[in-house]
């Protein structure tokens, strides 16, 4: 007799953690994913790369930010860290 089989095809495919992995605001190192996506959902902005698969990582180390440009689409770009600097005193 035969086994019984879960679903259709008996099969299940395994999770692809897609989705938005640093939100805006949050401090980035060079090389962190920002998005995990299929197609370009969201686009590279100013400092951000776009992977083979349409990830999306920083290029610099800064602050993350998302922007919504209407008809261009929406954005997601690395501002760099401001400079400090020292008073010589």
């Amino acid at each position: 007799m035969a086994h019984k089989r879960s679903g259709v095809n008996g099969r299940d495919s395994n999770p692809k953690h897609l989705g938005v992995k640093t939100f805006g605001g949050e401090m980035v190192r060079a090389g962190s994913i920002l998005v995990r996506q299929r197609g370009t959902r969201l686009k590279p902005g100013q400092n951000v790369g776009r992977g083979g698969d349409d990830t999306l990582y920083a290029m610099i180390e800064g602050q993350v930010k998302f922007e919504d440009k209407g008809r261009m689409g929406k954005f997601v770009s690395v501002l760099p860290l401001e400079e400090k600097t020292e008073n010589a005193s």
